[in-house]
Parts: structure tokens; C-alpha cells; sequence
């Protein structure tokens, strides 16, 4: 039986599989809490990407953070995928990972000169700017290295994404972009600069859309701005349309890839923006139903008003729940053919914001595994030590092969960068 969200996450008889790797038996061999990837899946869901930008200039750049794993990176880049990074880290990642910085976009609005310096050694293709001041420094920085920077605005077209506020990034009250008002005024401060080259346009509106209104409202005010730039003289080679494409949870329907993107292209060549090159940036559409955690049931405790179900992962390996009250199906990896009751799936760390779902009818018992479906975006990403817990093993697992991916953290590994105090 398939799950919603990927077809390559299944049960096998009462088996849950990832691929060709039963769940119970990549724990037995690497233990829990776990995340296991499925490459396959992750190929499959950049595919309708692909095939939609087939006939135009196009770049698709992952957003790495949503999953930045090497092996992760890896995959994409040896797709022919770019990179959208908002950290120097990430840039260093990109690079170890075998990523062509041509093919980097450096979004953020927080870059240091440190980054800028590193991305222009580097030779990432493009800045997305968020601020004027932003434009001074990098122009500085350019200038002093005889360097010309390739930037694109990223825009705030104040369009409601409809998703978590946590999560929206194109209104007015968001910290991201230039102001829509602005942009025409910007784009010429920016053609002025002596260490900065325009070389397009930027928009990214939020994360886990799952309607194409947003993106189509946004587009048309992106096309407006395009045709009060040029008029002034200044050229855009290409539009970056960023990414924030959702997926399925629990019962969302998002538009699939190629839909939301012939949608698109249909309202830019209607618009006679078709000879431009289009960038997109899609992180969680490509790694999030790709991913699951796997973690096993410590103790059960009944009470009078909720019944805890205690297992080994918890919000510091998984943070979605706790930070957005994320909903994420979670099913048994094997079917224990007992009584179902209802339970909150809680972990093991000090926090009554600890807990993985709650309200799940599930048949479990002390020593089963669960699984948390959906987890490949922003679970191992945002993961931390809060408790001085170590961060869980991950696995990618292609057809019958698991590979580990990144070791178990471990109490030593933890504590080996703290120096204690002198004693006098």
C-alpha cells in the first residue's frame, strides 16, 4: 500500500518500506531515532521541474536549506541542479559537495562582508539583494576585490502566500525583499554602483503553497516592475521565481510541478517576457515526501485525560511540530494487529512543546517503531543538542542499498568544542 506523498514510501505486507530497505531492518542496523531518504524519490519529484523548463534557458537551484546534507547536495548537483544558499556555510557546503558555484544564488538578508568576499572569490552567478544598504556594501566589497558583483532585487510584491506566517515571506510586515513601491527607485541606485552588474529579478513569496494564485498574482506584479525597469534603461536577463511549491502532509493537494510552471510561462509569454531565462528555487517540493523518521516507542502512559505515547525522537531532532504546529502523518513500520487508542506521540526532552502529533489512533507497544512521514525538509536541518541530545543518524537509501549518510552525534562529539574554566 502507498502513502500519500511518495510512491516510493510503502507498506509491503505489514511492512513499511523506503524503496527496496524495510524500515525495521535499517533500524535493527543503524538504530534510532533515524532519518532515511529515498534518492529515487528525490529525482522523481525534480523531474516535472525538468521537463516543464525543458524548452527555455532555465536554471533550477535547490534550496538547500530545507535538506543540507552532502549526500543530499550531491545528488542534486550531479542532476545538474544550482544552488540557492542564504549562509556562507552553505556556500562552503555547495562546494564540498561537488556544487558548481556558476550555478549558486546567494539569498539572505543578513550577509556579512566575509560572505560576500567568499561567495565573489568563489564565483557564485547571482546576489539576491534584500535592501539598499545591502547594494552599498556589496558594491564596496566588489570594488575592493575589482570585482563586479551579478545581482538580482529580490521584490516583495505583498502577496498572501496563504500558508503559516511563520512561513510567509512576500507581505509588507516580512523582513524579506524590497518593497514593491521601491523596487524601480533601487534598481537605479543599483545601475549605478561601480561594483555591482544587474543581471535580473527576483521574487520568493513563501514556503508549503499549495495553490497557483499566490504565484500567478506575484508574477504579474514581477512583470510590471520588469517593463518599469527596462523603460529606464536598465536590462534583466533573467526572472527568478523562486520556489515555496508545498507538499502533502496529511490530505493537501498542492499543484504538481510542471502545472504550477506551464501556468507561468503561459502568463510570461502572454506578457512577451519569453526569451528570458528562468530560475526557480524549490526546496521542501524536492526532498520533503523523500524523507522519513524512524523512531522507536520507549514507553506508553495512560491517564485519565491523554494518553502519551513516549518514544526516542523529539522536538530537538524534529522541530516542525513544536515551531509551526505542523500536522505530519505518523504510521507503524510494522502492524502489530493490536487495539487502536488514541495517543500523543511525545518525546524524551523538558518541554510541554515536546511532541511529534498528537490525537493518533495507532495500535502500539513499548520496543515498535513509528515512522514520521514527510520529514526529508527542514527535520534534520533544523535539528539541535537542546538536552545535550546528539543529532540522529541519517541514511539515503537507492533501490535495496542504505548508505549512512552522516553518523550518530555522540556526548564526546557534543562537548569536545567546550573548554571549562581555569582553576585558580
Amino acid at each position: 500500500m502507498t502513502l500519500p506523498g511518495s510512491p516510493h514510501i510503502a507498506y509491503r505486507g505489514n511492512d513499511l518500506f523506503i524503496d527496496g530497505c524495510s524500515a525495521r531492518d535499517l533500524t535493527a542496523r543503524f538504530g534510532t531515532p533515524l532519518y532515511v531518504y529515498s534518492r529515487q524519490a528525490m529525482l522523481t519529484a525534480l523531474a516535472p521541474y525538468r521537463q516543464a523548463l525543458a524548452s527555455r534557458p532555465h536554471l533550477v537551484c535547490y534550496a538547500m536549506k530545507a535538506n543540507s546534507n552532502l549526500a543530499v547536495l550531491q545528488t542534486f548537483a550531479q542532476a545538474g541542479c544550482g544552488f540557492d544558499i542564504v549562509s556562507g556555510g552553505e556556500l562552503e557546503r555547495v562546494l564540498a559537495a561537488g556544487g558548481d558555484p556558476a550555478k549558486v544564488v546567494f539569498s539572505g538578508v543578513g550577509k556579512t562582508r566575509a560572505e560576500m568576499r567568499r561567495a565573489l572569490e568563489a564565483g557564485v552567478r547571482c546576489f539576491n539583494i534584500e535592501s539598499l544598504p545591502e547594494l552599498d556594501v556589496l558594491s564596496d566589497v566588489a570594488t575592493q576585490l575589482g570585482k563586479r558583483a551579478p545581482v538580482s532585487l529580490r521584490v516583495n510584491p505583498d502577496v498572501d502566500a496563504k500558508t503559516h506566517p511563520y512561513i510567509s515571506t512576500g507581505l509588507k510586515g516580512n523582513k524579506f525583499g524590497i518593497a514593491h513601491e521601491e523596487a524601480v527607485a533601487a534598481y537605479q541606485h543599483a545601475a549605478s554602483l561601480p561594483g555591482l552588474d544587474v543581471v535580473g529579478i527576483d521574487c520568493h513569496i513563501g514556503s508549503q503553497i499549495t495553490e497557483t494564485s499566490p504565484y500567478l498574482d506575484a508574477l504579474d506584479r514581477v512583470l510590471d516592475l520588469v517593463e518599469a525597469i527596462e523603460a529606464r534603461g536598465i536590462k534583466l536577463h533573467h526572472l527568478d521565481l523562486g520556489g515555496g511549491l508545498g507538499i502533502t502532509y496529511t490530505d493537501e493537494t498542492p499543484p504538481s510541478a510542471d502545472t504550477l510552471i506551464g501556468q507561468m510561462l503561459a502568463k510570461i509569454d502572454a506578457r512577451g517576457h519569453g526569451q528570458r531565462e528562468i530560475l526557480l528555487e524549490p526546496g521542501r517540493s524536492l526532498v520533503g515526501n523523500a524523507g522519513v523518521l524512524l523512531t522507536e516507542v520507549l514507553y506508553l502512559k495512560p491517564s485519565p485525560q491523554k494518553n502519551f505515547c513516549v518514544v526516542d525522537a523529539a522536538m530537538n531532532d524534529l522541530m516542525r511540530p513544536a515551531l509551526y504546529e505542523a500536522v505530519m502523518r505518523i504510521v507503524p513500520c510494522q502492524s502489530s494487529g493490536g487495539t487502536a487508542q488514541t495517543w500523543d506521540i511525545v518525546g524524551p526532552v523538558c518541554e510541554s512543546g515536546d511532541w511529534l502529533g498528537r490525537d493518533r489512533e495507532l495500535a502500539v507497544a513499548p520496543g515498535d517503531t513509528l515512522a514520521v512521514l514527510s520529514a526529508g525538509a527542514y527535520g534534520m536541518s533544523m535539528a539541535s543538542n537542546y538536552n545535550t541530545r546528539g543529532r540522529p543518524a541519517e541514511v539515503m537509501v537507492d533501490g535495496d542499498r542504505a548508505t549512512l549518510i552522516r553518523a550518530r552525534e555522540t556526548t564526546a562529539e557534543l562537548l569536545a568544542a567546550e573548554l571549562k574554566l581555569l582553576q585558580t
